[in-house]
């Protein structure tokens, strides 16, 4: 019998920077900042409460599809308190899915027909891209702007085609750290308010946005709330991301062709786990101390990191930390080539920046997880103290 002949959708893809970074992390004995998870556990009451409805009768079959009713209303409150806006409604505009990941992916596979683009504003999150490719879909690539790497929306404007789908936003941003402000909402409504361009926003750090400022959501702004799937992450909600549990706000109408594509992917997600949410999400000092509980985290790791030759770019929000990194380079040496020396040297594995470019563009930057115990980023910048 002859080979098996497979004709890859993603040729061109290979396994993901985080998972290689982790792997040479764990073959070099170093420690971790590369893949975004923290080294702590979720609250006590949230394990508490798993731990009591993985025991319960009954509660160990299919949730319903959207996810439970409960829990739905749970978060249409948390929404409704949290942003100041109108409770989104449980039964058609909230779908509980696995992960934002998976919301993500469902979104894309809804709404993105063969030859459709996508406005992708990069630095961003290596998912974008080859979830788009998957359907049939173009991402165009529209560059946020140094050093704040805040978007431009003249180019943004520019990048809008008669073939535009979708714009797809992520705040705070992974890598950067980037927040979008109210200006940046006005000016992108104005920008798709006589075109059929939909929203996809990604909003998986909205409870780790620092100095006093509030996040600011796409679901405050009403004209852009009717065009918009709003993707939300308790994993990282509640430092649990192995459970793997998120949810999608939406207009009804996009909700339904969310949950079309949701139906035949996962179904539904993990019972016991949203019931041990939905007793939890009413408990708003759980979010409403997060961001002080990673301000503290930002503040003493880039206290940590002083001397050690690493220029720090500023971090409005999220829970990573970019690094320019050229003052401790070897000669010609890219973020990828020194990431690699960094992990196997120092012992301390970060992330190359042009992971997340489309093309590798390389500005010198790698980025480090601050999401870690106290112990563990005084390890870490000792060590970091090492390179030379």
């Amino acid at each position: 019998m002859p080979p098996l002949t497979l004709r890859s959708k993603l040729p061109d893809v290979g396994t993901s920077i985080f998972s290689v970074m982790t792997q040479l992390a764990q073959e070099s004995g170093a420690i971790n900042l590369a893949q975004g998870f923290p080294d702590y556990d979720p609250p006590q009451v949230l394990l508490d409460a798993l731990a009591c409805h993985v025991s319960t009768s009954g509660q160990q079959q299919y949730a319903p599809m959207p996810g439970l009713l409960r829990l739905r209303e749970a978060i249409s409150a948390k929404t409704a308190h949290l942003y100041h806006v109108p409770a989104p409604d449980a039964a058609t505009e909230i779908t509980v899915t696995s992960g934002a990941t998976e919301a993500l992916y469902a979104v894309l596979a809804a709404v993105v027909h063969p030859g459709d683009e996508v406005l992708v504003l990069e630095p961003a999150y290596d998912l974008y891209g080859p979830a788009i490719r998957l359907q049939g879909g173009v991402p165009m690539y529209v560059p946020l702007r140094l050093p704040d790497f805040h978007p431009d929306w003249d180019q943004v404007a520019a990048a809008i085609t008669p073939r535009t789908r979708l714009i797809l936003l992520n705040t705070p941003n992974n890598p950067t750290g980037a927040v979008l402000t109210s200006t940046d909402f006005d000016a992108l409504a104005e920008l798709l308010r006589n075109t059929d361009v939909l929203v996809l926003s990604d909003e998986v750090y909205e409870h780790m946005v620092f100095d006093g400022e509030p996040h600011r959501s796409t679901l405050q702004h009403p004209e852009l709330r009717e065009r918009a799937f709003v993707l939300s992450s308790f994993g990282k909600t509640y430092h649990a991301t192995g459970w793997k549990v998120g949810y999608c706000i939406a207009p009804p109408a996009l909700t339904t062709e969310l949950r079309r594509v949701h139906q035949f992917v996962t179904f539904s997600v993990s019972t016991p786990t949203q019931h041990a949410l939905a007793d939890v999400v009413p408990t708003t000092a759980l979010y409403d101390s997060l961001p002080a509980f990673y301000q503290q985290k930002r503040d003493l790791f880039r206290e940590l990191l002083t001397g050690t030759g690493f220029e720090l770019l500023p971090v409005p929000g999220g829970y990573f930390q970019l690094a320019n990194f050229r003052a401790l380079a070897q000669a010609n040496e890219s973020d990828v080539a020194f990431a690699r020396r960094l992990t196997q040297q120092a012992g301390v594995a970060v992330v190359p920046v042009s992971a997340f470019y489309h093309n590798g563009h390389d500005d010198g930057l790698v980025r480090f997880c601050f999401a870690k115990r106290e112990a563990t980023l005084h390890a870490a910048a000792e060590r970091l103290r090492t390179l030379t």
